[in-house]
């Protein structure tokens, strides 16, 4: 039984802090080179707020984790044009972004449902 709890040292939350921003296969192979992968994990967290962890949502607001990279990519740049006719605070929220983050975001998602 552990006497002390697990993240007693700075040393433990910087290796938990890698661990969670472990690069997803394939990530580093597209149009999201430029963008390194943990730049791409602190984006998609902001995401959680509403779709939940890793995109997977249990309400009403829609699951993003493994929908289709260009699906994705569509909707986020609809939601950016202010094009998308059932969009609530997304037309807000994309206009934040800039192309290269939407389509890392994209593939970010898509890949975390394999």
């Amino acid at each position: 039984m552990r006497s002390k709890p697990l993240l007693t040292s700075a040393r433990s939350a910087l290796w938990l802090a890698f661990a969670l921003a472990a690069p997803l296969p394939g990530l580093a192979s597209s149009a999201a080179t430029s963008l390194r992968v943990q730049d791409v994990a602190v984006l998609a967290a902001s995401c959680a707020n509403c779709h939940g962890p890793d995109g997977r949502s249990t309400g009403v607001i829609p699951q993003l984790r493994g929908l289709p990279e260009a699906h994705l990519l569509q909707r986020l740049q609809a939601f950016k044009a202010g094009t998308a006719k059932d969009a609530t605070v997304m037309t807000r929220l994309a206009k934040g972004y800039d192309d290269e983050q939407l389509q890392a975001l994209a593939q970010w998602f898509s890949k975390k449902g394999q």
